[in-house]
């Protein structure tokens, strides 16, 4: 997922009544603040607690889906991991969002250069995933960075098995066919899947309906959250009595959420988790209009404003996938 430009310019809505509030699109966390207190769909003490899901690990102080991005997002109380999928030449799924290596990784070119998918795993992992961030990012540069790997998902499971929730993204899946078969293997080999049934650990997103719907068709129990780019919440709004045939939840991006976007995903009884979120402002924002959980890169500013709030352990994720077998019950 693209991350919320913290230097957008702060959009001024001004509001006759509450009712004209909801249909805005929220460009900024001054959007909310412009709104009626009675106007904002607000999480309550029935609720489960908004999730600190940390985007591609801790992304703001570790080189993106590294091991030393997902250590240390734990250590900040990651409710949820992310893990964006590419497809290797020989068919191993790694764990990088780009479909190209040019941007995180370093080394041959032959090598470290060029579509995931028109390399082995072998030669990948040739290549160290860490050295760019510490050149992009010096003030948060580690020694230890230096050589990080690009892990592949099974390398992740088995570091992280049971002991974490993780949030996978299928990217690119029309030009990975059977990424989705790969994925649900790898679930099952490690006795995931039923607790992904069971409890939200594991959700899986991704941004191609198409793929969605295939996972839906392979295993229909399967907790799903649909992707939506930057685009008004009236076009997403308008998609969701689609997406609730399939999906649990909806993932999109914090310029498009407004009080209506929330309060037409939870009529629907869709979780909303939107991405992503850096500044305590935004987070607040957030956080009063109703969301679910967010994606960030700097979980310590947002389980810093969850405090006592904050989902104790793992167990956010399992009173998340109660919430909503209840909605959809009606019980």
């Amino acid at each position: 997922m693209t991350q919320l430009s913290l230097t957008r310019a702060t959009a001024l809505i001004l509001c006759a009544a509450g009712a004209a509030c909801d249909s805005a699109v929220v460009n900024s966390p001054s959007a909310f603040a412009q709104r009626p207190r009675s106007a904002l769909a607000s999480k309550t003490a029935e609720d489960a607690p908004v999730l600190a899901i940390g985007h591609r690990g801790a992304s703001g102080y570790a080189p993106e889906h590294t091991f030393a991005s997902y250590d240390r997002a734990i250590q900040l109380g990651a409710d949820y991991i992310e893990q964006d999928l590419q497809l290797t030449k020989d068919g191993v799924l790694v764990v990088l969002h780009d479909p190209t290596l040019d941007r995180t990784t370093r080394g041959p070119a032959e090598n470290c250069k060029g579509l995931v998918i028109e390399k082995t795993l072998a030669q990948i992992k040739t290549c160290d995933a860490g050295s760019w961030f510490n050149a992009a990012f010096p003030q948060f540069a580690r020694p230890e960075y230096v050589g990080q790997q690009v892990p592949t998902l099974e390398e992740v499971f088995q570091r992280y098995l049971h002991s974490q929730n993780y949030y996978i993204e299928t990217k690119n899946p029309e030009d990975a066919p059977g990424m989705e078969e790969k994925l649900l293997a790898l679930l099952d080999k490690y006795d995931l899947r039923g607790n992904a049934v069971r409890r939200n650990q594991v959700l899986i997103q991704s941004f191609s309906n198409a793929s969605l719907r295939k996972v839906h068709g392979l295993d229909p129990e399967l907790p799903l959250i649909q992707l939506f780019t930057g685009i008004p919440s009236a076009s997403i709004r308008a998609q969701l009595d689609d997406v609730k045939t399939y999906a649990v939840g909806i993932g999109p991006s914090g310029v498009s959420v407004d009080t209506a976007l929330v309060n037409a995903a939870h009529a629907r009884c869709l979780d909303i988790h939107p991405y992503t979120i850096n500044t305590a402002a935004q987070m607040q924002a957030l956080i009063d209009v109703g969301v679910d959980g967010m994606f960030t890169n700097f979980l310590d500013v947002l389980t810093g404003l969850l405090a006592k709030d904050k989902a104790v352990g793992k167990q956010g994720a399992k009173l998340a996938a109660d919430q909503h077998k209840t909605c959809v019950s009606g019980t």
